[in-house]
């Protein structure tokens, strides 16, 4: 096939990938750039749940009584999360009339708590509010069900049509310098479309292959020798917490403190699914403590730095640094700007055929 046949190829292909998901890729991206900054969004639609009164922490047998004081009788709580960066102590309910959820995420009740007192600083569902509508919306499209993998092919076609924007972008004159002209044609859309789309090519690829990795865990698992776990850890996350565990919790940090020593980040109640308390610390260290018996033990680290750990980390930016973060952000605002621009072109170039066509 000749390079001029190869072009009106890809240029289809381009042309139709982006009219398709125009409709889609302008949710999916704006949602993801605001993500970058989920933390600080948070505190900016909420601040009642982050007027904390200082850092300074109580025994996590205060945190549990305030937060039963504040839910209706019969929740199961399930987690306790301790904070950072000067952020509130939550703790994660069970709803006791909550049905179990075959899909999406299981059913919440959050309670905020200041850190030096126990006070109840909020309580909220945990699948309602800006943020959570934003996640939701940047991972299944708000789709129940097939969203996941709806978002995943979103991610494959984005691939593509980086590898024939960049086909389309390189001048069939000349060399690539050329290319990197403003003015490459008599409209302004056009050129955006051209200057733009160069730039942002290969970090939208990245994107695009770490958000289909996210969205296909069992997929790339098996491509690159690992275990898939997505099935897994879904019963595990959806299992409903003990109504009555055996051990105070209490018990359960004394004992975790017999093995493992610094602050603790978190404390997941035992399961109908996992019979026993997790307790993490800082750094990712995890002590189980048995339910019936109380013998606690060090689980075994992950080891660091798995592919899929790493995958979510660059799509989210999540400890990346502030530079790969201004990138993930300008990322997802710059593809809602290509499709608008896009858009304009085909429309133009619609209408230019039509009057050729009627001459």
């Amino acid at each position: 096939m000749s390079t001029v046949a190869w072009r009106r190829t890809w240029f289809q292909v381009h042309k139709w990938i982006g009219l398709t998901l125009a409709i889609l890729i302008v949710p999916l991206s704006l949602s993801g750039a605001a993500l970058v900054w989920h933390d600080g969004l948070d505190r900016l639609v909420n601040p009642s749940r982050y007027a904390v009164t200082g850092d300074a922490l109580l025994s996590a047998d205060a945190y549990l009584a305030a937060a039963h004081a504040a839910l209706p009788p019969g929740d199961r709580v399930a987690q306790l999360t301790m904070p950072e960066a000067g952020g509130p102590v939550v703790i994660a309910a069970q709803p006791a009339d909550a049905q179990p959820a075959r899909r999406g995420p299981p059913a919440r009740t959050m309670v905020y708590l200041d850190p030096p007192t126990a006070r109840v600083l909020q309580v909220a569902p945990g699948n309602a509010g800006l943020v959570r509508f934003l996640h939701v919306l940047h991972g299944s499209l708000q789709v129940p069900g097939i969203g996941r993998q709806i978002v995943g092919w979103i991610g494959v076609a984005m691939m593509v049509s980086c590898f024939t924007g960049l086909w389309l972008w390189w001048p069939t004159v000349g060399t690539w310098v050329k290319g990197l002209r403003w003015r490459r044609h008599r409209n302004t859309d056009t050129n955006l479309h051209f200057v733009m789309g160069f730039w942002i090519a290969l970090p939208l690829f990245v994107l695009s292959l770490t958000g289909a990795w996210i969205s296909f865990p069992g997929v790339f698992a098996r491509l690159t020798g690992g275990v898939p776990r997505g099935a897994d850890r879904s019963a595990t996350l959806r299992a409903p917490a003990l109504a009555d565990p055996a051990q105070p919790i209490g018990t359960v940090v004394a004992r975790a403190n017999t093995v493992r020593q610094g602050p603790i980040r978190s404390i997941a109640w035992p399961t109908t699914r996992t019979p026993d308390w997790t307790v993490t610390y800082a750094g990712g260290g995890t002590v189980k403590v048995a339910d019936d018996g109380g013998i606690a033990v060090a689980a075994p680290s992950r080891a660091p730095g798995g592919t899929a750990q790493l995958m979510r980390r660059i799509h989210d930016g999540e400890g990346m640094g502030i530079v790969w973060q201004l990138v993930i952000f300008v990322g997802g605002l710059l593809p809602a700007a290509l499709a608008v621009t896009g858009i304009i072109m085909w429309w133009r170039a619609r209408g230019w055929r039509a009057r050729v066509a009627r001459r």
